[in-house]
């Protein structure tokens, strides 16, 4: 049937009779929360949970499998987490060393103490003091050995690691726990980048504000705690980030310690070869690369063979990693590292000492500038002393002796050209016994009793008796001195006295000229040290230093000014042009006449012609000099000089202990005449300034002092050519 337009539809709305069905409103969405950082890092929101499904049938495998992918699951979540928060503080603590950190020739010089040099009267370089640096070098500019020589020694993965090497880290501990030591001691495995913040002590700058000293700096800066690693590491990540490798390594080369007070590679090649970084060798370079695990004990200046062998090590390392063949490293072994002259002097010894001493410490011992000393030393005359004491100690002193000795070698003027301490020549910082023991003198002062009796006018040929002879000291009784050989000789003349060195004459003439005098004259000549008071002044009872004696001597040898031993001739700071300091001579002022002096000498020639010295003869040449030795030969003298040198000998026991079978004219003569023999070496031989007196037909024995003759001439001498008030009668003859 066929329905009309309009009609309703024969099938029921609603079969059943319910009601007609509502059209569904749209579910209102929930308004979504905004997502930040930490939600998306530490968590999601949570779906809300909907009716659970019933959950299908597991095994057991099935069980342990799901329990292991949730455990996995949650780690997982966590740790990259954990792992971008902690790779945000890296990045941050990195970043702000980074912003810190200066150009890297900001690093290379990082002495808290300036530089000494040295030099002779040559103008050569023979001893350091203080921290020195060589000047900046770069790994372009260096030997190409020597930047090998680093990298196959410290750090081989050097230009292919990130600063920091787990594998190197993972092997230092494995080879510390197998030799029984903590994992953290012993090797650290670190990089060349790692050591190279340690060096910058991870850029905290010393402040002696802020520290007790140096050393203390310096202790922490070497610390090993885990954080102190930690943030080494964080150092050494940021310098890879700011630095190339190559400025890396450079800041390694030029800060590193290497020894002998050199901090730079520069330094140490001049240290120890004389010669630039750049022009090192492969052998050379192994050598100061083998310096970096132990400096101060590697040092080639304390142990050269220790050194070498070291460096034997290091070349096998360079040829097997590649930097020299086989041939290469077979010939630098067979051919090691030589230490120049100026490094086998050992830092100059006692000589750089006693000069250091002489100079402010604010440009000295604790300078902080880079300071330039222009010297008086000779090192060919060094050399003749130290070997010639060494002959002398090896062929003449029996094996195990404990005994010592001095040697000053000067030249009139006062200018010390060498300078020997003991018998252990190669040291320095140690004891020196020819400036600073003050041993009696002995015979050795007599000179200059003889001078002052000259001065006022005696002559050589003048007589004394020698014979039994004492004195009333007030508060000591009686004093009777004896000659050396418990014998009297009569009448004997004032150059045979100082020739066979005869106590009584001596004593005589001092009382005669009267004691201050003497001992005024000693003092003007540079004889510092206090004197004694009583007659045992004219045998030599006051102490004084072998320097003190030598310059003394150096006096008389000039003509009779006196002389203040000297071995500093400049003083420069190495950034100025003109010196602050500058000393040409040590010539003071005349204490006796020439003429007088001039007597003295052709005296004293005889001591070692004809008297106590004959075993300091010198072939060829005239000497003249004085032996001396104390009571109980606890102190054995020799001085003299040619007309080119001075040279003075001590030789004693530290403790006082006296000497076997030793006087001044035995052994010290015998070390005397060997320095002399080598210092003269090649020169040619020239007389003394010596005069001899005019002779007299027939010697006039004095039973009263001479008359007082005027002296000639300007100077000390005219002082002591006052008259002797009260002159003590009996003192030439009974």
């Amino acid at each position: 049937m066929v329905r009309k337009t309009g009609q309703k539809s024969l099938v029921a709305d609603n079969r059943y009779g319910s009601a007609r069905k509502k059209p569904k409103k749209k579910a209102r969405k929930p308004k979504r929360a905004g997502k930040g950082f930490l939600s998306v890092v530490f968590g999601r929101k949570r779906k809300p949970k909907t009716k659970a499904a019933t959950p299908r049938r597991r095994g057991v495998f099935g069980w342990i499998r799901w329990f292991i992918g949730r455990i996995f699951a949650t780690l997982w979540g966590a740790g990259w987490r954990i792992g971008l928060v902690a790779g945000f503080l890296l990045a941050t603590a990195v970043a702000n060393i980074y912003i810190s950190l200066p150009d890297f020739r900001g690093f290379v010089d990082g002495r808290a103490q300036g530089s000494v040099t040295m030099l002779d009267r040559n103008g050569e370089v023979f001893a350091w003091r203080g921290d020195q640096f060589g000047g900046v070098v770069t790994t372009e500019t260096v030997s190409p050995h020597l930047k090998h020589a680093f990298v196959a020694t410290e750090d081989k993965r050097f230009y292919r690691h990130f600063g920091i090497s787990p594998r190197g880290v993972a092997s230092a501990v494995r080879i510390n726990l197998r030799e029984g030591r903590g994992p953290l001691s012993g090797h650290g495995g670190s990089t060349i980048t790692q050591q190279t913040a340690k060096l910058l002590c991870l850029g905290v700058a010393y402040d002696p504000q802020d520290w007790k000293s140096e050393a203390a700096y310096e202790a922490d800066c070497r610390r090993g705690s885990l954080g102190r690693k930690a943030k080494e590491a964080l150092f050494a990540l940021a310098m890879e980030v700011k630095y190339s490798k190559d400025e890396i390594l450079s800041i390694y080369m030029n800060r590193a310690y290497l020894g002998g007070g050199a901090y730079g590679v520069e330094a140490a090649a001049q240290r120890y070869f004389g010669k630039s970084a750049n022009q090192v060798n492969a052998a050379e370079s192994a050598m100061l690369a083998g310096l970096l695990t132990a400096p101060s004990t590697l040092a080639p200046t304390n142990n050269l063979q220790r050194s070498q062998d070291r460096a034997a090590t290091v070349l096998r390392l360079m040829n097997e990693q590649g930097y020299l063949t086989a041939a290469q490293t077979r010939s630098s072994q067979e051919n090691p590292a030589l230490l120049s002259k100026a490094a086998q002097a050992r830092a100059g010894g006692y000589f750089a000492d006693w000069v250091m001493d002489t100079i402010p410490d604010f440009l000295g011992q604790e300078t902080t500038e880079d300071v330039v000393l222009r010297t008086t030393l000779d090192q060919r005359l060094q050399k003749a002393a130290e070997d010639a004491l060494d002959y002398v100690f090896t062929n003449k002193v029996r094996e195990g002796s404990k005994a010592q000795a001095a040697i000053v070698v000067m030249s009139a003027d006062g200018a010390v050209r060498a300078m020997v301490g003991g018998r252990q020549t190669r040291v320095s910082g140690v004891f020196n016994r020819a400036t600073q023991a003050k041993r009696q003198t002995g015979s050795s002062f007599k000179p200059f009793v003889y001078a002052t009796a000259l001065e006022l006018g005696y002559s050589p040929y003048d007589v004394v008796l020698d014979a039994e002879y004492c004195l009333n000291i007030p508060g000591s009784g009686q004093w009777c001195p004896k000659n050396y050989t418990h014998r009297f000789y009569g009448n004997v003349t004032l150059t045979r006295a100082l020739k066979d060195s005869l106590n009584i004459p001596a004593v005589k003439i001092s009382e005669a000229v009267g004691r201050d005098l003497v001992r005024q004259v000693a003092g003007d000549f540079g004889i510092e040290s206090s004197l004694a008071d009583g007659p045992a002044l004219a045998l030599g009872a006051s102490e004084s230093s072998l320097l003190e004696m030598t310059g003394a001597y150096a006096g008389i040898l000039n003509g009779g000014s006196s002389v203040a031993p000297y071995g500093l001739v400049e003083l420069q700071l190495s950034q100025d042009n003109e010196p602050l300091l500058r000393n040409d001579s040590g010539i003071g002022e005349r204490v006796i006449r020439t003429q007088a002096a001039q007597q003295l000498i052709w005296m004293m020639d005889k001591v070692i012609t004809n008297g106590t010295g004959t075993r300091a003869q010198l072939p060829g040449w005239q000497a003249a000099g004085k032996s001396g030795t104390t009571q109980a030969a606890r102190d054995a003298w020799f001085i003299g000089f040619t007309a080119d040198y001075v040279a003075g000998v001590w030789m004693g026991y530290d403790d006082n202990t006296p000497l076997t079978g030793v006087t001044g004219g035995g052994l010290p003569a015998e070390i005397w005449k060997e320095t002399m023999v080598r210092v003269h070496d090649g020169l040619t031989p020239k007389p003394l300034p010596m005069r001899a007196p005019p002779e007299l037909q027939v010697p006039e024995v004095r039973h009263e002092p001479p008359p007082r003759r005027a002296p000639q001439g300007g100077g000390q001498g005219q002082g002591l050519g006052s008259a002797i008030d009260n002159v003590l009668r009996g003192i030439f003859g009974n």
